[in-house]
This record gives C-alpha cells, sequence and structure tokens, in this order.
C-alpha cells in the first residue's frame, strides 16, 4: 500500500463513517472531461468504502437514482445549456438540499460545478455549518467569447472567484492552475491530479480493420483529434495543420472523434475528412491507439483529459505549452509542445511529426510509459485526504 492510502485508511478509520455529499451537474452517462473526472472519483471513494450521496439534475425523462452500496442519489429538476446539446444545469434546490443534510448530515460537501445547483449546495452547506469544498474545472469565463456572451466575461469571472472563495477549499488539477489562480485572488486552492486509466487506453488495441475502414492503409498517418466539435476547441487550427501534413504525405488521414455544435458544418466543408462521432470505453480507446498523431489545438482546458488518453494510448501528442500537456509531457522526450498560440509553432511541429517516423515512434512509446505513472488510484487517494482533512478540521473547530 502506498503512503498516501496509508494515509487515508489512518484518517477515516478504513474509510468507514465519513459521509461524502458530492453536488455535480454532469455526470456519467454524459461524455465530457468533467463527467468522467467525477465518475472516476466517485468509484474510488465507493471502492475505498467511503459513503457517498450525489446530487445531480435529472438527464433524461426514464432517468433514474442510482442506490447501491456506497452511493445513493438523489436528481433535481435541471434545464439544458444553450448551445451545449446534452449538457443540463440543474436548478436552484437550496431547500431541498438543507431538508436532505439536516435529516442526513454529511461530513464534508464537494462541489464539482459553479451552476445553480452548485450555488444552492454553497449556500445550504454554509447554512448548515458543513465545510465545503469545489472543484475549478472549466473555463467559463474563457468560453464565453466562443459563445455569443463575451461582453459578460468580466462578471462571470468575478462570479467564479467570489464562489470558489467561499469554500473552505478549491482543488485544481495542475500546478500551474493554481499559479495563475492564485495570481487572480484565488484562495485556498489545492492541487489534486487527474489520472488515466492505461489498461483501457493502450497501443494494443490498434486496430487494422478500423484503419482501412478509415481508408488508411498501415504505413499511411492517421492524425487523430478527439473532443467536442466546438468553438472553443480551435479546430480551424487542427484542420490547418493537418493541411500542411497533407501537403507532405498525401495519403494521410485525419480522424475527428466527437460531436458539438459545428459538426455538421465541418462535415458539410470538410467531406475528405473521417467524422467518428461520439466514442465510449473500448471502441474509443480502439480509436486512439489506431492512430499515430494526436493534434491538440485547445486553449481553453484547465486540464484536458484527452490529452493523458492520447499518451496512454503511445501517439505522438502536439499541444500547446499548458495543462495537461506542460504538466505531464517534456517536449522533444514525451512529446511536442508549441508556446501557447503559436498557431505557425504547433503546425510545424505537428509536419515535424507526421513526416518523421522514428520521432513520432519514440516520443509514443515515452509517452506510454509517462502515462503509466498516473494512476486514478494514486489520484482518488489524494482526493480523499483532502476531504477527510477538511472535515477534521471541522470537527476540530467544533470541539
Amino acid at each position: 500500500m502506498n503512503d498516501t492510502a496509508v494515509a487515508v485508511k489512518q484518517l477515516s478509520g478504513g474509510a468507514v463513517g465519513l459521509r461524502i455529499a458530492i453536488v455535480t451537474e454532469t455526470y456519467p452517462p454524459e461524455i465530457n472531461g468533467v463527467a468522467m473526472t467525477i465518475g472516476r472519483m466517485v468509484d474510488g471513494l465507493i471502492a475505498g468504502g467511503y459513503d457517498v450521496r450525489l446530487v445531480r439534475p435529472r438527464q433524461s425523462a426514464s432517468d433514474a437514482p442510482a442506490s447501491s452500496i456506497g452511493l445513493r442519489e438523489t436528481l433535481v429538476h435541471g434545464f439544458p445549456v444553450p448551445r451545449y446539446h446534452g449538457l443540463r444545469m440543474g436548478l436552484p434546490a437550496t431547500r431541498m438540499l438543507l431538508r436532505l443534510w439536516s435529516d442526513e448530515r454529511p461530513d464534508v460537501v464537494h462541489i464539482v460545478t459553479e451552476g445553480p445547483l452548485g450555488r444552492s449546495a454553497l449556500i445550504a452547506a454554509r447554512k448548515l455549518k458543513i465545510p465545503a469544498s469545489s472543484d475549478f474545472h472549466t473555463n467559463f469565463h474563457s468560453y464565453s467569447k466562443h459563445y455569443g456572451f463575451g461582453l459578460l466575461k468580466p462578471a462571470i469571472a468575478r462570479y467564479l472567484k467570489r464562489f470558489h472563495n467561499s469554500a473552505a477549499s478549491t482543488f485544481v488539477p495542475t500546478r500551474e492552475l493554481q499559479a495563475q489562480l492564485t495570481a487572480e485572488g484565488y484562495r485556498d486552492l489545492v492541487v489534486v491530479a487527474r489520472g488515466v486509466d492505461t489498461m483501457l487506453f493502450n497501443p494494443a488495441r490498434r486496430s487494422a480493420e478500423l484503419r482501412r475502414s478509415w481508408g488508411a492503409a498501415e504505413g499511411d498517418v492517421v492524425a487523430i483529434h478527439v473532443g467536442r466539435l466546438a468553438p472553443e476547441k480551435n479546430l480551424p487550427l487542427v484542420l490547418a495543420a493537418f493541411d500542411a501534413i497533407k501537403r507532405r504525405l498525401p495519403s494521410s488521414r485525419l480522424v475527428l472523434v466527437g460531436d458539438g455544435p459545428q459538426r455538421a458544418q465541418l462535415e458539410q466543408h470538410q467531406p475528405d475528412h473521417v467524422f467518428a462521432g461520439m466514442r465510449r470505453g473500448e471502441d474509443l480507446a480502439t480509436h486512439y491507439a489506431s492512430g499515430d498523431l494526436f493534434l491538440f489545438p485547445s486553449l481553453t482546458e484547465t486540464f484536458g483529459n484527452v490529452t493523458v488518453e492520447a499518451m496512454a494510448s503511445a501517439l505522438s501528442v502536439v499541444a500547446y505549452d499548458y495543462a495537461a500537456a506542460r504538466e505531464h509531457l517534456i517536449h522533444g522526450e514525451t512529446g511536442l509542445l508549441a508556446p501557447c498560440d503559436d498557431a505557425a509553432g504547433f503546425t510545424r511541429l505537428a509536419v515535424d511529426s507526421a513526416v518523421d517516423d522514428a520521432l513520432r515512434s519514440r516520443l509514443g512509446r515515452n509517452a506510454r510509459l509517462a502515462a503509466r505513472r498516473i494512476d486514478w488510484g494514486e489520484v482518488v487517494d489524494e482526493f480523499a485526504v483532502a476531504l477527510r482533512g477538511l472535515a477534521r478540521a471541522d470537527e476540530s473547530a467544533r470541539v
């Protein structure tokens, strides 16, 4: 057992008795980085013996709460997020949460998202004097310019800072983001990393049959992008970088995995590319492993789970030097990193990786080795220790 796991056992008495309320506005089977991350955290906490109560919006008319050992769910009403298909925000629910947590008081409340439901959770926790932590997962203020409400960016930024500074701790995924938010006036920031399932995302899943369906022969270079097909993902640079690759390697192919508001337009104007749509589980892992080169020029990530999934799949990653790429890649050794917003530099590195088989192979092998050190078990242990620390600090303050 590692030192962190030992600390969890010592702090929690084997985790028995610690009641954790988690409030989130997105959760599996929804497909996005936040849902995937909190789903992994919840599964890990339950496996560790923690009593978890989840509050989330109802995702569909047929959605029903789970009730199993270690996890109970409370569903609330929600509303669809404009221009973000498939994601619902929870309606305010302060009174319901006050009743729920008065009847069955948690030791700590963890708030994943900053929407109306998250704000209700923060208010209810403060009224009941329950310690509350929050996650900083998404740069909503950075997204604002892509969704037609850029004028609201200063107000959104102020709201986010006020929200997170009202929590006892805010968890961030990288030291880089911790430093950035500290400079902006955020307090009590704790780094809890993200992990990757290296059994699932594995180069052994490479499929010659899938590659043939893309029109790629064994020696052809396949560039892959995985993510939401939306303005904030900087897709024009994916296309421009691949055009540069195509000029050098005419037989190369571009595969875009994911869905979103720009998909129909992209398919209409880019009929030569492969649009694989939304993929899950082993199917998604097979898509990663069947590529050669991962292009990820987004500048709106707080982390970017797809980066470490591509690393685990032994792809040669080309990304901007920030978020998960800065945290886990070394330029020239485990991936290729361009200075932020340097489109020409990003394109040049993409071409370098595409045309140099030996470089691409070496980067992929080294990326896989680096990914194997990012284990979800370690991450969940860190998260549990942090939550237990908040509960113990509250106990001490009330004695």
